[in-house]
């Protein structure tokens, strides 16, 4: 409960960040948990699979901003991840966004390694 450790981005070389269990349970103060580890990579995973799927039927995206929330229980572990991508395509109703983004959720391959969670997806178009 008090050790600390660091995780290094070696293949990237982005650098190394402080890991500690109050980050993960308590306030992050500078320090990283591998739960917002995996919001990152959930939020931008879901972002490239989304934006390839949108390019790739004639409505590339001018603009895609995903997050992801990770609810960590101790004790229990990742309880839930939420997902909210709001993204500007032109020309795309809301309806076909909507399901564009939840084969997105559904096959990036950062949710198919995390299928033992519960994934929800809000996905809105803007102006």
């Amino acid at each position: 409960m008090e050790g600390a450790g660091s995780v290094s981005l070696d293949s990237s070389h982005l650098g190394q960040y402080d890991v500690t269990w109050a980050a993960r349970a308590e306030a992050p103060r500078g320090r990283t948990s591998p739960e917002e580890l995996i919001a990152a990579a959930h939020s931008t995973c879901f972002s490239m699979a989304l934006s390839h799927a949108l390019a790739g039927a004639g409505s590339p995206p001018q603009q895609v901003d995903t997050s992801a929330e990770v609810d960590f229980v101790a004790g229990t572990g990742i309880t839930e991840i939420r997902l909210k991508v709001r993204a500007k395509v032109e020309g795309m109703g809301a309806d076909e966004f909507a399901a564009a983004a939840q084969d997105a959720k559904e096959n990036c391959p950062v949710s198919q390694a995390l299928t033992g969670t519960t994934i929800t997806l809000d996905a809105a178009l803007v102006d």
